[in-house]
């Protein structure tokens, strides 16, 4: 058996793609029978030019063969990123040439990956697997200008439609989008794997409770810093309201990232530090050195039917954890993640006001861990894959 995953991200790149879909092709390599391949034709590392590592073009590990693309040069603005696709989707359609597989698996946070995965599969007449990580054509509508949009939308719901319609199993990892998916899609059959905690995540798992006693305590975010999270939208007033009282630090970057700076500087905060990414490890230990863990998303429509991933690497840190997140996320921290402050995204008036709820501490959270511990999850996808290249589907 031969299965094709196609991933924009994969290790040692740095997205929550990349973390799932790299899990999901060991735990593919270990369940498939004797003899079989995992194929993974993904991009050479490019989620951030300030995170510079690299990687081989072609690499084997035992029945795993990794094929990467090389990108030009880009940054986060839609024009570069569609260019940079463009320049991923001609080097699958060239690699896959005359090859044979029994399945394609498409992890699509953008809708043309679910294209291409259409594409593909329908050329080899093999089954689609689809991991939807993002609602893009209900999102893209928060995003792009009225006018933009206005003439987009009709193309792009036709081409999620032929992609999904086309799919032999769908899975999103958010239980959020199963209304969209429902209403666009009737009678459709999906699977509900959450994105997880890594295995580096539990073992930095806090084992009792650590009282946080430091006079000024430092806040933490880790990520993106795009449209997508706004965080040039809520750190510069927030932060000067806790001038004195709280420190942020910010890890990552992104295409808002210069935009945030200038309203920093605007503000005037002397409290905010920004670093560049960096790898898990030293991450890890960032966590470990922060007292609460910060989150946010912009207040589009359409993000209140995401679960970030970010939620469950935070949640096994037994930080606290300070979320400016609405719909969906908001309902699932509150339900699942026990000293959690959660408030409107954007507003800062609600974000001070919700801070007052958080216990100043690091516990464990152990039912949470045990739940959604990324092995467990994974080890369920994987099989359900395997059954869908076979058409053993009955017991799904």
């Amino acid at each position: 058996m031969r299965i094709l995953c196609l991933c924009f991200y994969f290790e040692p790149d740095l997205s929550a793609g990349s973390f799932k879909n790299s899990a999901l092709v060991k735990e593919l390599s270990r369940q498939l029978p004797e003899g079989s391949e995992v194929e993974v034709i993904t991009t050479l590392p490019n989620r951030y030019a300030q995170f510079a590592v690299s990687a081989p073009a072609d690499e084997r590990r035992g029945n795993i063969r990794i094929r990467r693309i090389a990108l030009p040069a880009h940054q986060s603005g839609m024009l570069d990123q569609s260019r940079s696709f463009a320049s991923y989707a001609r080097g699958v359609l060239r690699l896959t040439r005359g090859q044979p597989y029994d399945l394609v698996y498409a992890s699509s946070s953008r809708l043309m990956m679910a294209v291409l995965g259409d594409w593909v599969s329908r050329r080899k007449g093999i089954p689609l697997y689809l991991d939807i990580r993002d609602l893009f054509v209900d999102t893209i509508k928060d995003v792009l200008p009225g006018r933009i949009t206005t003439f987009a939308m009709p193309v792009l719901s036709q081409l999620e439609k032929r992609a999904v319609r086309r799919a032999s199993r769908v899975n999103v990892v958010s239980g959020g989008f199963v209304p969209y998916f429902q209403q666009h899609f009737p009678g459709i059959e999906l699977s509900g794997y959450t994105n997880g905690i890594d295995q580096e995540f539990l073992e930095a798992a806090p084992d009792s409770v650590q009282p946080i006693s430091k006079a000024v305590p430092e806040v933490l975010y880790a990520g993106n810093m795009g449209q997508g999270q706004g965080l040039h939208h809520i750190i510069p007033p927030l932060a000067r309201r806790f001038e004195g009282q709280l420190t942020f630090r910010l890890i990552g970057s992104g295409g808002r990232l210069q935009q945030l700076k200038d309203r920093l500087a605007e503000e005037g905060c002397s409290n905010v530090t920004l670093g560049d990414p960096v790898p898990r490890d030293q991450l890890i230990e960032r966590y470990r050195q922060a007292d609460i863990l910060f989150l946010h998303l912009n207040n589009f429509d359409a993000f209140k039917k995401v679960l970030p991933s970010k939620i469950f690497e935070y949640a096994a840190l037994g930080k606290p954890v300070w979320a400016g997140v609405g719909g969906f996320s908001a309902g699932f921290i509150r339900d699942h993640i026990p000293n959690t402050a959660v408030f409107p995204p954007c507003n800062v008036d609600a974000a001070v006001q919700s801070f007052a709820s958080l216990t100043m501490e690091t516990a464990p959270r152990e039912e949470f861990v045990a739940r959604f511990a990324r092995s467990n999850i994974i080890q369920r996808m994987a099989a359900e894959v395997i059954a869908t290249a076979t058409g053993n589907t009955a017991h799904l």
